[in-house]
């Protein structure tokens, strides 16, 4: 009896033994990519790119929350390159930024990628060397949760946006060293001179164009590169990337902006967008008709098409040089129309911080005026507040901005002050200590910078494990910048508390102040950076240095 009894022990613990080794076999989880040179035609001419197993973009990479992943990336170029897992959170010798985390993939080598998939949501992955993810090394990554969704659909679609130009990266970096607006085709002309003077007579329009020129800016400049094609799936508008529907269905798509230099504002005409998701995180369900996606952000929408017909998914660059399009349609073939270009946005003095209320005096003298000569005090005080007059408030936007964002139908555009986490990641605390970051820049020379200096000129930033970091971002430039910190979350101050939304990007509008708190919870190294690619590539990027108490890295 007892011989029997030990056999039936024996049986049952090799069965759950047997059970258990097959549940981790099943969340364990492999993948191979490689990494190669191709050749890709999106304008009718053949032209250089790099592909990810062949396809720009990258194959989209489907993990399920808790799974192993080990992850092989087989370098076949000439060059070194890398896979960043952006926005995940992993042990930071996996992160994938050569020459802070990692030496880099020699070509003819395999590297092996492993971590754990410690979340879910929507995110992407793209090469962190050189100018390698403008030339085609990118793809998104879908992670499904343990548990159920907090809200319903019945299909869901990955949506990747990206830029394309027929100059390699290189040479399009040589050109804006060469003239920071080589690529800038929108400048003012005689006509528009005549146009302001009838709107706002001549003396406030000839002193307009004297700032402006004083400062060698243009009110033009919203994007440093112009001439690309806008991409879907990697389809351009011609060839028209299409989802099908059945009519009531709840389709999510997840909206993911792999552009180099390309902000979108995505909308379809007809149909309202619930945003439930931002940077792979749940946020409480907003309605709207509109929504700005930074390069390197994700949103993920669901639309609920009634009629049977197809509707356009409409991805307008910021600056309004062209739009990458798309289809939701019941049935193959069939397209919806195509909205027009709006007419493009100028910058206003308050995208200089001029009226921008935040920027103290302090702040002003430690711009980098070498970017700007020729503006004083006394230009800084002829500049229009009239412009300032009934402007819609909203705190990510410098009050009179000339890129304030509003809906093409005159609906409800999303704003970061919608955002608002559906389930709070971590408790409110005050924080240790507050970091300034001035985000500046030389238009001239070309270099982007942060606190006025390089990456190559600064000093890593030191933070302390377990510590709570206030960021306070000052937008001394023009420009839009989507500042990434790796390997750890951005909590985005919108003055909700506890609510605040969690998120891997956060855009600094030009003229602006922006606050965001971080829990410092994972040593090592990480980068930390404008995504803008010839941004970074000039200097406005960052080693971050987590050290724990015992034991300082180097």
């Amino acid at each position: 009896m007892r011989q029997h009894s030990w056999q039936a022990l024996r049986s049952a613990a090799l069965a759950a033994f047997i059970g258990l080794a097959a549940m981790a076999a099943a969340e364990a989880g492999t993948y191979n990519l490689s990494i190669g040179d191709k050749v890709l035609n999106v304008t009718g001419k053949d032209r250089p790119a790099m592909a990810i197993n062949g396809t720009v973009p990258g194959p989209v990479l489907r993990f399920k929350e808790g799974e192993e992943l080990t992850i092989n990336v087989t370098n076949k170029l000439k060059v070194d390159t890398s896979i960043h897992w952006h926005g995940l959170i992993l042990p930071f010798q996996q992160d994938g930024v050569p020459g802070i985390s990692f030496p880099g993939i020699k070509p003819g080598t395999t590297h092996t990628y492993r971590f754990p998939a410690q979340q879910s949501g929507t995110y992407w992955y793209h090469s962190h060397s050189g100018l390698q993810e403008q030339a085609g090394v990118y793809g998104a990554i879908v992670i499904e949760p343990k548990a159920r969704e907090p809200f319903r659909f019945d299909r869901e679609y990955v949506v990747v946006l990206s830029d394309w130009h027929d100059t390699k990266p290189e040479g399009v970096l040589a050109n804006l060293k060469k003239m920071s607006d080589y690529y800038n085709y929108s400048q003012r002309t005689l006509s528009d001179f005549f146009d302001d003077v009838a709107k706002m007579g001549f003396g406030a329009a000839f002193e307009d164009r004297k700032m402006w020129g004083e400062m060698r800016m243009t009110p033009t400049d919203i994007a440093d590169v112009s001439g690309y094609t806008f991409l879907v799936n990697g389809q351009n508008p011609n060839q028209n990337w299409t989802a099908l529907f059945k009519s009531g269905e709840r389709v999510r798509l997840r909206f993911v902006n792999a552009s180099a230099m390309t902000y979108f504002d995505v909308r379809i005409p007809g149909l309202k967008m619930t945003v439930v998701q931002a940077d792979g995180n749940n946020v409480l369900p907003v309605s709207v008709d509109e929504f700005r996606i930074a390069v390197a952000e994700t949103y993920d929408v669901i639309v609920r098409p009634t009629e049977d017909k197809a509707y356009t998914v409409f991805a307008e660059s910021m600056g309004r040089t062209g739009f990458a399009r798309a289809t939701l349609a019941p049935r193959k073939g069939m397209a919806g129309p195509v909205p027009t270009l709006r007419k493009r946005p100028l910058l206003s003095m308050s995208d200089m911080g001029m009226a921008h209320g935040d920027m103290d005096h302090g702040a002003m003298k430690g711009m980098d005026h070498s970017a700007m000569p020729g503006m004083d005090h006394g230009a800084m005080g002829a500049m229009d507040h009239s412009k300032m007059a009934g402007a819609k408030p909203d705190p990510f936007y410098a009050p009179g901005s000339g890129l304030l964002p509003k809906a093409a139908n005159g609906g409800k555009f999303l704003s970061y002050k919608d955002l608002k986490a559906q389930k709070p990641l971590y408790p409110v605390r005050k924080p240790t200590r507050e970091i300034t970051l001035r985000l500046t820049g030389n238009m001239e020379r070309y270099f982007w910078s942060i606190n006025g200096k390089k990456y190559s000129e600064a000093e890593p930033i030191r933070l302390k494990l377990g510590e709570r970091v206030r960021f306070k971002f000052v937008n001394e430039t023009m420009m839009s910048h989507p500042m990434h910190l790796h390997g750890m979350w951005t909590i985005l101050d919108t003055g909700s508390g506890k609510w605040n939304p969690i998120k891997h990007v956060v855009s600094i509008a030009p003229g602006t102040t922006v606050y965001t708190e971080t829990e410092v919870d994972a040593p090592g190294k990480w980068a930390f950076h404008c995504h803008l690619i010839y941004h970074m590539a000039t200097g406005m990027f960052r080693e971050v240095i987590v050290e724990e108490e015992t034991a300082k890295l180097r």
